[in-house]
């Protein structure tokens, strides 16, 4: 009866999605396991990754409000604080930052039937404090995820690297379970968010028809995009001096169609970097012509690393130098990485990696 129906339900909603594409991500029984699980009121727990982006933000507070329609005990438990431009959406002010209260999120954890684990592949990024405490309990995980190559640590999975955000997908989850109707503004808002900023506002290659007809009927549930738009965006004084900086340190290698920004710990300070400032720079990197690859390399000297993001154009895949070089991975055109070498160390040792890639780098296909 609930195959014919979901079935049914999906032939005749106009392909607003293809319900093939569903089918190859989670299966019939996964769908039926999970509204049988959420059937009966539970203490649920929220996890995006360690700092937190629009999109890991957008899917964690959107779920958040329809688990609470369903009569769910439900908190986010971040690892630690999201930017500040991400505190206005609707829930933010109930997040709890792993990492401020241990005590407080671990005994939650500890008494969590189930855990979403959101925006993220492997159980590693939510930093090594909260990954002590997600490898002894036992609820029920369900990740939702459009990274590549995910653990195998959930009983229920939905990962598909090829649509553009969580946030999408947490939209076409709630879909599965046939509750499209209890996406409100605040859920839609927060849902919005995320798919905006993952997208690079609707522009990165993962966009799609799907991805409009998503932030369409987003749209159509009240969210006022020029406002999210504004929040997200807006700028400082001083983050635009940060900007300046960041690009006067920017340097072109033509040989490998290639870019890369540095930023020392002494000039964050110097334009008093707040969490987010440096969102979007390495893009700047990437709108050169004819430059193909762009990375950021930051200074984190309160973690004791370097904070690196790989950009790329076409088919040139940054998931495989991140991850075959700086302890990291993400998507085909953007991913990121780390080192502890310091940063004296870290670009000579980036530029030593180049030559292996320059036949990819100079005939990349978009």
């Amino acid at each position: 009866m609930y195959l014919r129906s979901l079935l049914t339900f999906y032939n005749f909603n106009f392909q607003l999605f293809n319900f093939n594409v569903y089918s190859q991500l989670m299966n019939l029984e996964d769908i039926k396991g999970i509204k049988s699980l959420l059937s009966i009121p539970k203490k649920i727990v929220i996890v995006p990754h360690r700092n937190p982006d629009g999109d890991a933000y957008g899917a964690s507070l959107g779920i958040y409000h329809y688990l609470i329609k369903l009569g769910h005990q439900v908190t986010v438990v971040s690892p630690n604080e999201c930017p500040d431009f991400l505190k206005w959406m609707p829930g933010a002010d109930e997040v709890l930052f792993f990492e401020n209260n241990i005590s407080k999120g671990t005994e939650i954890l500890k008494t969590a039937e189930i855990v979403f684990t959101l925006d993220f592949n492997a159980l590693h990024r939510v930093g090594a404090k909260m990954l002590k405490v997600l490898e002894e309990i036992k609820p029920v995980y369900i990740l939702i995820d459009h990274h590549q190559q995910p653990e195998d640590f959930a009983k229920f999975t939905y990962s598909n690297s090829k649509i553009s955000s969580t946030s999408e997908m947490i939209y076409q989850f709630i879909e599965m379970l046939e509750d499209l109707s209890k996406i409100d503004k605040d859920i839609a808002t927060c849902l919005y968010t995320g798919i905006l900023t993952d997208t690079g506002s609707f522009r990165f290659p993962a966009t799609t028809s799907q991805t409009h007809r998503v932030a369409a009927s987003l749209l159509d549930k009240g969210v006022e995009h020029a406002k999210i738009y504004n929040k997200i965006y807006e700028n400082s004084v001083s983050r635009l001096q940060l900007l300046g900086r960041a690009l006067s340190n920017m340097v072109v290698l033509p040989k490998y169609k290639t870019a890369y920004i540095t930023l020392s710990n002494s000039e964050l300070q110097k334009f008093n970097y707040k969490k987010g400032d440096t969102e979007g720079f390495v893009n700047y990197a990437l709108s050169l012509n004819d430059v193909n690859f762009a990375a950021i390399f930051i200074e984190d000297r309160k973690q004791g690393i370097i904070k690196i993001s790989f950009r790329s154009i076409g088919d040139f895949n940054v998931n495989e130098v991140s991850r075959e070089y700086f302890n990291g991975g993400g998507h085909i055109n953007a991913a990121g990485g780390r080192t502890e070498m310091s940063l004296e160390k870290t670009i000579p040792y980036f530029l030593s990696i180049l030559p292996e890639y320059e036949e990819k780098l100079n005939n990349t296909h978009e």
